[in-house]
């Protein structure tokens, strides 16, 4: 008798473990991580345009594409204030549009966005090394797009955004190429963000021309790793940079 409830008990904790392993396996390849690759080209205009001693404009453009410039990802504004508090470190203000392309084969609606953002940001040096940093928050109204319709929903998130970037040059003379190195991390926090706290990851290398005093632009290869909603989805796009700056100096000031 003894024996036939151990051999019942045996059964028992077998079938358990049985259902144990299987759920935990189901939910391993539920939950593997999965990585879509792209190739995307990204260019862009930024201009910072200082029109008194402490105040300026900021106004940029952006289009990213996906297989190099053949399918559209999206289209990006943004405008804004900025103010000097010194030589060396900026605040700034203002807001942003973007249109992003549906992801799915012959669908057509594009996802409008809206941001509010605030930064400030940091120059300085070590050496001949320019350092560059910048926190940018942003308050994120994303429109919900079901079956290429629009919904009248938004889905509100808030990003903070950490940028460090080096300029390395290569020649005392400053029209010479230098090194470019920089990196941005981005996270997000929200009541519809669960499983994707970490938003993306940005890191570029690449090369920075001057073409004019006022005028300049960095190439190069940017790798960006972000993190679908569900948490085990992510891009990884190879992404050709090529941004352009314009910083004139209308103001009486100029810097020393």
């Amino acid at each position: 008798m003894a024996c036939m409830k151990n051999n019942v008990s045996y059964k028992l904790m077998g079938l358990l473990v049985f259902v144990f392993v299987g759920c935990v396996t189901l939910k391993s390849q539920v939950t593997t991580k999965q990585i879509n690759h792209q190739i995307q080209s990204w260019v862009s205009v930024n201009s910072t345009i200082r029109v008194s001693k402490k105040w300026g404009i900021m106004a940029d453009v952006h289009y990213r594409s996906n297989q190099f410039f053949a399918n559209p990802n999206f289209y990006f504004v943004r405008l804004g204030g900025n103010y000097w508090i010194n030589e060396h470190i900026t605040a700034a203000a203002g807001w942003g549009h973007l249109w992003l392309a549906p992801s799915k084969a012959g669908f057509k609606t594009y996802a409008q966005e809206n941001r509010l953002f605030q930064q400030i940001q940091m120059t300085s040096k070590i050496g001949t090394i320019q350092l560059l940093n910048r926190l940018r928050n942003e308050q994120r109204w994303q429109e919900k797009i079901v079956n290429d319709k629009r919904t009248n929903e938004f889905k509100f998130t808030n990003r903070v955004r950490y940028l460090a970037s080096l300029t390395i040059p290569i020649s005392k003379n400053e029209y010479y190429p230098s090194l470019v190195l920089s990196d941005e991390l981005c996270i997000q926090m929200g009541k519809e963000v669960v499983y994707n706290t970490f938003d993306q990851n940005r890191a570029f290398i690449g090369f920075k021309q001057r073409i004019l005093p006022n005028l300049h632009f960095d190439i190069g290869y940017m790798l960006v790793n972000q993190q679908k909603s569900n948490g085990y989805q992510y891009d990884q796009n190879s992404t050709y940079r090529c941004f352009f700056y314009y910083t004139p100096n209308f103001s009486s000031h100029k810097k020393s």
